[in-house]
């Protein structure tokens, strides 16, 4: 395909290497190009930024490789019993996510790291990292591309955030539905791609990450894991999981509107009733997956979170998600978390609202379609 080859050209211009590891990364990539320019409908700046997007994401994994070329010692990295979030989006998982963050001796993706993994990180100079000022940078553009994302995600450039751009180095990642109306790519997605080699790839950067900056007990959080379930366990065997719960009528219009807040910088004809049902989709499928997967003999590895009552006090919560790990939550980590939620209270860029009928979403229809997992756990 002319077009991957002119986006594969361009990364190795970019960097001056040539080596993407392993050939998985093409299927993925060329399906959504073509979903891209067939489905898209970018604005001469949206179907720019795509393709420097697709570019930087290729130029990130050909540098992964070449780190590991001439330092094969990394790959003797373990990533040992990952505690993982998932569940729904906008459940309050960040949230925990950034406080779980806080505690010195686990280890998260930072947004820094998350933009720019290669050089690994080091130790040393982890807090001085020039590329904390360029994240904070890149992080102003954003939030003037996108005035309203500092209400529906907050974020620094040195909180924790998704593996959604190491999954996206393997061109298997709801990074691109978020932002682009690819309806081949996500059908792709949800139900043919194989997702092992993507899992491998992020192990295979949170070994870089991990291997001149510890601490090794990784906090990691996703919630499209629950799509893609049984391939995450595959490569983390003995990955441990808190899941977050919340009313379906307060997720998944707000999942919408994030979306399309995503898609307006790129395209000036979104598709509203599109995202509403794409999100209703991948909501409805995911938490099937994840119900069956419980139900096969592993519903001992979750540790389930009700958005209530953590959002009004997540500290009896974290006490409990403590013990359940067997770690001790010490005053240090309690102390930073503290710290954290005083100077981060929800609303603090103003409060986001929106409506579920400009997305095609009937309030009563998500609730008889979802009753299948609110009567599970218990969500109202």
């Amino acid at each position: 395909m002319q077009r991957v080859a002119q986006l594969i050209d361009k990364a190795k211009a970019a960097t001056g290497l040539v080596d993407f590891g392993d050939v998985s990364f093409r299927e993925g990539l060329e399906i959504l190009t073509g979903s891209v320019d067939r489905e898209a409908r970018f604005t001469e700046m949206g179907a720019a930024a795509f393709d420097m997007q697709i570019v930087d994401l290729l130029g990130c994994r050909l540098q992964v490789e070449d780190w590991y070329r001439r330092h094969p010692e990394i790959d003797a990295q373990e990533i040992v019993a990952p505690l993982v979030g998932l569940g729904l989006p906008r459940t309050g998982s960040t949230a925990l996510s950034h406080l779980l963050g806080e505690d010195p001796a686990a280890r998260s993706i930072r947004g820094w790291e998350a933009m720019a993994p290669c050089p690994p990180p080091e130790l040393a100079t982890q807090d001085s990292d020039p590329r904390i000022v360029k994240a904070e940078a890149s992080m102003e553009r954003r939030n003037r591309l996108f005035p309203r994302m500092k209400q529906m995600v907050p974020s620094t450039a040195t909180s924790p955030t998704e593996c959604q751009t190491f999954m996206g180095y393997d061109f298997k990642s709801q990074l691109f539905q978020a932002f682009a109306h690819v309806p081949t790519y996500v059908e792709w997605l949800n139900h043919k791609a194989d997702l092992v080699p993507t899992y491998a790839y992020v192990k295979r950067v949170l070994k870089l990450l991990q291997w001149r900056c510890p601490p090794t007990r990784w906090r990691l959080k996703n919630p499209s894991h629950i799509l893609f379930i049984g391939a995450l366990t595959e490569v983390f065997p003995d990955a441990r999981f808190w899941m977050t719960h919340r009313d379906v009528t307060n997720v998944i219009p707000s999942v919408a509107d994030l979306y399309c807040e995503l898609s307006s910088a790129y395209s000036d004809q979104i598709d509203k009733a599109w995202l509403g049902a794409v999100t209703t989709d991948f909501c409805e499928l995911g938490m099937r997956r994840m119900i069956t997967f419980r139900d096969a003999g592993h519903d001992d590895r979750f540790f389930d979170i009700q958005f209530a009552p953590f959002m009004k006090d997540p500290f009896p919560v974290i006490e409990q998600l403590y013990g359940w790990m067997g770690e001790d939550f010490t005053e240090e980590a309690r102390g930073r978390m503290q710290a954290w939620r005083a100077n981060t209270p929800r609303d603090k860029h103003g409060s986001h609202t929106y409506d579920p009928a400009e997305f095609g979403l009937d309030i009563a229809a998500l609730r008889a379609r979802f009753a299948f997992y609110s009567d599970r756990y218990g969500v109202n």
